[in-house]
């Protein structure tokens, strides 16, 4: 987290009132989630009972891209809209928020499943903490 806080610090154009700590917090948990959601799918595509992940699998790289586009777009200050900034993190804390209650079916039975829930829920979290900032 601290390259990314390091390289919002180093913008030249400035983050205006952004909670620099909040945003640091944001993409660094988008690009985790992103992570363990495109790893969870690829899990499940090896279980023995994949028919029964197909929505897992499916939210799982729904997610991903979700985070992925959050955090690029979070990490852009230039000319920043933060109208676009809060509708995607929006959409982002919906996506979070939908894999992970998919995962946690899951997650007694397939143990990526519990870690990429988890991950879901704490970018679900950092979603929502930046926009409760005020961004």
């Amino acid at each position: 987290m601290a390259t990314v806080k390091d390289m919002l610090d180093s913008n030249p154009a400035g983050l205006g009132t952004v909670d620099r700590d909040a945003l640091a917090r944001c993409i660094a948990e988008c690009e985790r989630c992103a992570q363990a959601c495109t790893m969870c799918a690829d899990s499940c595509l090896s279980e023995e009972n994949v028919e029964d992940l197909a929505r897992c699998v499916r939210l799982d790289l729904d997610c991903a891209d979700v985070c992925d586009i959050t955090a690029r777009l979070l990490s852009r200050h230039t000319g920043h809209e933060s109208r676009i900034a809060r509708a995607q993190l929006q959409a982002c804390a919906v996506a979070c928020a939908t894999c992970a209650e998919e995962c946690e079916r899951h997650a007694a039975a397939h143990e990526h499943c519990r870690f990429c829930a988890e991950a879901c829920r704490a970018c679900e979290t950092a979603c929502r903490d930046l926009i409760a900032s005020g961004i």
